[in-house]
């Protein structure tokens, strides 16, 4: 059993992910497997794709409560990219979903404009992110 479980949901950069932790000389396995998961000492989740499918593929592998429970326990977790958005108890990408509300808030679309100015999307850069409070 590998220390370190890449959760294979269908949706994800796997073998980058795997090569990146194998040049580190890292215990680490690709599993959809329940009781691989929650077996695990550490959970990468990484994720390339849409909110709403990768929550469907959670779902359909029975993968949330075993996510879930990991974080809980304080188990060390990495979400990288969509793996990380799924925290979140929403995002509004193609209407709204919910997510697995292990961070409080929502993964919002950019805006068109801020201060009259037109934004370009896609954009890569650094912008402000706030608390919304």
């Amino acid at each position: 059993m590998s220390r370190i479980v890449i959760i294979d949901y269908n949706l994800g950069n796997l073998f980058s992910v795997q090569h990146a932790c194998a040049s580190l000389g890292l215990d680490v396995s690709i599993s959809q497997n329940v009781e691989e998961v929650k077996q695990a000492e550490a959970i990468i989740l990484p994720g390339v794709g849409a909110f709403a499918e990768a929550m469907d593929h959670l779902e359909e592998l029975n993968l949330i409560d075993p996510i879930k429970e990991h974080i809980n326990a304080g188990k060390p977790f990495l979400g990288i990219c969509l793996g990380l958005q799924l925290l979140f108890t929403e995002s509004e990408e193609f209407g709204n979903r919910k997510g697995l509300d292990i961070i409080s808030g929502s993964v919002l679309k950019f805006p068109k404009q801020i201060d009259e100015k037109a934004l370009i999307i896609p954009q890569i850069g650094w912008n402000t992110i706030s608390s919304g409070a």
